[in-house]
């Protein structure tokens, strides 16, 4: 019996110390956003897309349309895109991840052809710990005349863990989340923003350059005169409890023009267990 307890307790031991070791570097997901882009240059847009896509990976066009079959069932996508990672994070257990950055399109030879953004990718490990890209969003704004700052941050290895037994529940967490901050839009942006978002929050709105920092992005919705209702679609969450995303639609009024857009919410957990809106980015349903 004794030597049964030691040899669980050396394998526990072991599988700790090998989930120590497993390094993971926020390089990561910067260096698969790299690659994606020389592969636009190389095979195109399509064949980019195509082959970077996780099995359940999706898009916007305008409605939510897995990547494979909105790719698969064109004949080409015109024009050049090139992206550029500023804003990225990963999970301390590698499987989850995003890159966010401006973007530039090109359909045509002349300036004038050339349409600016900035996109937002989320990524997840398959079954071989590769990243693939499980959501794309991007927004339109006029060509930004100062560079974006870059901001990558490695994870704490400290919240490396084996995945749950039961992941059903921690999308549960995300869910519920997500769904509290929706009700509360409808009853105060500006108080639900105070609450929710993180101190490194960056917000995306169509035709102005990202906004950085709860106090910018408060001001911007204020200014703005925005209100917002919004419905969740769906969420993840990454197994070491760390980093989470939820998308869905939403309905903004600005003034007397109210407007549908789709959103994509990154969330992270705080030291206090609280999960905190790091990236938020709303994409204009064209009518």
């Amino acid at each position: 019996m004794k030597r049964i307890i030691l040899a669980t307790t050396i394998l526990i031991s072991c599988q700790g110390l090998a989930l120590a070791q497993n390094k993971v570097e926020v390089s990561k997901v910067v260096d698969a956003e790299k690659s994606f882009n020389k592969s636009v240059e190389r095979k195109g847009i399509k064949d980019a897309f195509l082959s970077v896509a996780d099995p359940e990976g999706i898009v916007f066009r305008p409605e939510v349309v897995k990547i494979t079959d909105f790719y698969g069932s064109i004949d080409k996508q015109p024009g050049s895109l090139s992206s550029d990672p500023k804003f990225a994070r990963i999970s301390a257990n590698g499987d989850l991840a995003f890159t966010a950055g401006p973007y530039v399109y090109q359909n045509g030879k002349s300036d004038d052809d050339k349409v600016f953004g900035d996109y937002v990718s989320v990524w997840r490990a398959d079954a071989d710990n590769k990243l693939k890209l499980l959501i794309n969003l991007g927004i339109q704004h006029p060509e930004n005349d100062q560079e974006e700052t870059t901001d990558f941050k490695d994870p704490d290895p400290s919240k490396q863990t084996a995945p749950s037994k039961d992941p059903f529940n921690g999308k549960s967490i995300i869910m519920g989340t997500d769904k509290i901050f929706n009700h509360e839009l409808t009853v105060s942006a500006l108080a639900t923003y105070k609450e929710f978002l993180s101190p490194e929050g960056r917000y995306y709105f169509p035709g102005f350059d990202p906004i950085t920092g709860p106090d910018k992005i408060m001001k911007f919705i204020d200014n703005e005169a925005i209100s917002i209702s919004a419905e969740t679609i769906n969420v993840g969450r990454a197994t070491s409890n760390d980093l989470a995303y939820s998308y869905g639609r939403a309905r903004i009024t600005k003034g007397s023009i109210v407007s549908n857009y789709n959103y994509v919410r990154i969330w992270e957990i705080d030291a206090n267990h609280k999960w905190n809106v790091l990236l938020e980015v709303f994409s204009a349903v064209e009518q």
